[in-house]
């Protein structure tokens, strides 16, 4: 079997299962956020005249919201808190950051589980060996009621990635040339699975970019065989003992397609608007001025891409008439880069820091855009709309992009301004 269809076995207590077979899977950890969960859920638990099936197996994120930024939106937080309280639920992690950074850096995500989050990003979690997918409040209401979720088995796309990134890359551009190159329907009910020398040497931050961006690519759920690198960081991050078993691809399991990249040839990847989809070489945008340029999101400001981002911003300024936002992906990741002194390197350049959450990736909070201004950001999408007036444009890059476009006050390579750094 394949690595997916083995997650899917141990969850449905099956001894095997074959692709386009739908089966009822037992789950093992519910998330939710504020945005689509308690406040969707509570009423549809109250008309079904049901609570929720074991407290122990839900977590819940604040991070949509927070901070609340209006009445409405500390009403949802207020609502969030109570229904929390009311159904026992412990496991409440509220404005600690986004929720696919602090499920595993709190220890939540370990191989073998099945994993269901009110997200579409949710994908997040099989950079770790999980079974994690995206569902919808009505589908969450249903698991937070029985317990269980029916799934069609998906069959497996293998990406695979060839040699080693180069000075000035990332996971980011890696994903963003799967989505020019494949398209976003690729996945469509599909499982993906990141393989090959380049993925093995990524660490796991920048793992959980390629699983997130599976959604990008029409995934139900992205895939990462877990290795001594995912045990070593879930040890770091006080996790359970995962489950035994052999969670990879089998050498004879079937793969409906496979598609393979050279990471050593890989150019910077920048997406125009209005999709992930439109990634080009960083060199067929060069030259867009921006207004904006954001650090954010479960994809773009982890430690590392602060630290990528502080490589190419350390003794350099920010251009005239450019905002360059930092919203840190959780709260940890904000104590750590004041640690270690990224933070100053960001905030000397001229960065201005945000709390740590979804904010402007989901239009929310501070960093929303205005009709006609153009922006380059570190997130996963770049949709119509999505960073505030439909009349603005988002550039999507790795955080080395997003940096170099702030000092440049332009969509620029840069690998130049590193290899300034270096000289």
């Amino acid at each position: 079997m394949t690595l997916a269809e083995k997650l899917v076995a141990r969850a449905a207590g099956r001894d095997s299962v074959r692709p386009g077979e739908i089966v009822t899977c037992r789950v093992d950890l519910a998330m939710m956020h504020d945005s689509g969960g308690p406040r969707r859920v509570k009423p549809m638990l109250e008309r079904l005249g049901v609570g929720v099936w074991d407290p122990a197996k839900v977590v819940v994120i604040s991070d949509h919201y927070v901070p609340a930024v209006d009445a409405e939106s500390a009403a949802i937080l207020d609502l969030t808190r109570k229904w929390v309280q009311d159904a026992g639920i412990d496991a409440f992690h509220d404005m600690q950051g986004i929720c696919h950074v602090v499920l595993p850096e709190r220890g939540h995500l370990r191989p073998g589980l099945f994993v269901v989050g009110g997200d579409s990003h949710s994908t997040t979690g099989g950079a770790f060996g999980a079974f994690m997918i995206g569902i919808g409040s009505t589908e969450m209401a249903g698991v937070l009621a029985t317990g269980e979720i029916w799934i069609r088995v998906p069959p497996t796309i293998r990406l695979g990635w060839l040699g080693r990134l180069g000075p000035g890359l990332s996971a980011k551009d890696m994903v963003l040339k799967m989505c020019g190159a494949l398209g976003m329907s690729v996945g469509n009910y599909k499982a993906l699975e990141y393989a090959g020398p380049a993925v093995a040497a990524l660490d796991m931050t920048e793992r959980m970019v390629l699983a997130n961006m599976a959604a990008e690519l029409g995934g139900k759920v992205g895939l990462i065989a877990p290795d001594e690198t995912t045990l070593a960081y879930l040890r770091d991050a006080g996790a359970g003992p995962a489950e035994a078993g052999d969670w990879q691809t089998d050498p004879e399991a079937e793969i409906e397609a496979t598609h393979d990249f050279d990471a050593g040839t890989l150019e910077p990847q920048v997406a125009a608007p209005h999709s992930p989809e439109n990634a080009a070489d960083v060199d067929a945008h060069a030259g867009v001025a921006i207004d904006q340029a954001y650090i954010g999101a479960c994809t773009g400001a982890k430690l590392s891409d602060l630290h990528m981002a502080a490589t190419v911003l350390r003794g350099r300024r920010v251009a005239p008439g450019v905002r360059l936002l930092v919203a840190p992906a959780s709260t940890r990741t904000t104590q750590q880069a004041a640690a270690d002194g990224t933070l100053a390197v960001l905030t000397e350049a001229g960065g201005i820091l945000l709390p740590s959450g979804c904010g402007a990736c989901a239009g929310l909070g501070a960093g929303v855009l205005a009709e006609g201004e153009v922006c380059i950001s570190s997130t996963a999408r770049n949709f119509q709309g999505r960073m505030g007036h439909a009349g603005s444009q988002v550039y999507l890059g790795s955080p080395y992009t997003v940096a170099a476009a702030a000092v440049a006050g332009r969509i620029t390579d840069p690998r130049g301004m590193l290899t300034e750094q270096a000289a």
